[in-house]
């Protein structure tokens, strides 16, 4: 059942207790955002167990969004903070919905994450009429990123649904978080990055429904090779959801 908004309960006060990081997995996923408000029979997150083309073409079809949760690069001579834009460009669109990660957001990269990954699929997901991310979008859909930030830092269901699913996961959370998460989509005939530290939108050239995954990873690729010192990268992806038909439902 999808979680109502209600200005009326409070959570926790502090941004990092309000906002704690997220498991990458798609349990976790899927039961937050299918609470939010995507129907559980529209969409569904799977992992990636590879990166070569025997593992692409294991994904269903057709992929929405793709997330990558990663270490940010360290900060010295060799890893830049803006390394990973090398292969892209900076502009901020008004057709790809954006929300930038402030503060006081603590470590909210993994909701950020996936409301790119359904705001930016709004055509081929129905949410739930007044479900949290259903009076999120239509709430926000004015405002500049910056103004969702803030709306998204008072939105007391969302900061619940959040914490409810940062408690699912079996991964023990610690006081150091090195990881992010960003998301890529498809908006307009163009591939964008979705990370809510950078200021918009990163483009990185044509990309369809149809070549998502392939160009996304191509992009993942990079930055793998610009942390060639870590192993810790997970990457999933949002699919519409088969029926019983074999037709997207």
């Amino acid at each position: 059942m999808a979680l109502q908004s209600s200005p009326s309960a409070s959570a926790p006060a502090s941004a990092d207790e309000r906002w704690p990081p997220l498991e990458s997995s798609p349990e976790v996923f899927n039961q937050f955002m299918w609470s939010l408000g995507v129907p559980e029979d529209e969409a569904e997150f799977h992992d990636m167990y590879g990166l070569d083309a025997y593992a692409l073409d294991m994904v269903p079809q057709p992929v929405l969004a793709v997330i990558l949760c990663f270490p940010d690069p360290p900060q010295d001579a060799s890893y830049t903070s803006d390394l990973r834009l090398s292969c892209g460009e900076k502009e901020t669109r008004d057709q790809v919905y954006f929300i930038k990660q402030i503060e006081s957001l603590g470590n909210a990269c993994g909701t950020i994450a996936l409301i790119h990954a359904v705001g930016n699929s709004s055509s081929g997901i129905n949410l739930v009429e007044n479900s949290c991310l259903d009076l999120f979008f239509k709430s926000t859909a004015s405002m500049d990123p910056h103004e969702r930030a803030l709306f998204l830092e008072k939105d007391d269901a969302m900061a619940r649904a959040h914490l409810l699913a940062a408690s699912d996961g079996v991964t023990e959370l610690c006081d150091v978080v090195e990881e992010h998460y960003i998301c890529f989509v498809a908006v307009n005939g163009t591939l964008n990055e979705l990370d809510g530290m950078k200021d918009g939108p990163i483009k990185h050239g044509s990309s369809s429904s149809k070549s998502l995954l392939q160009d996304a990873v191509s992009i993942v690729k990079g930055i793998m090779h610009n942390i060639p010192d870590s192993i810790n990268f997970n990457l999933m992806v949002l699919s519409r959801k088969q029926n019983s038909a074999g037709t997207t439902s």
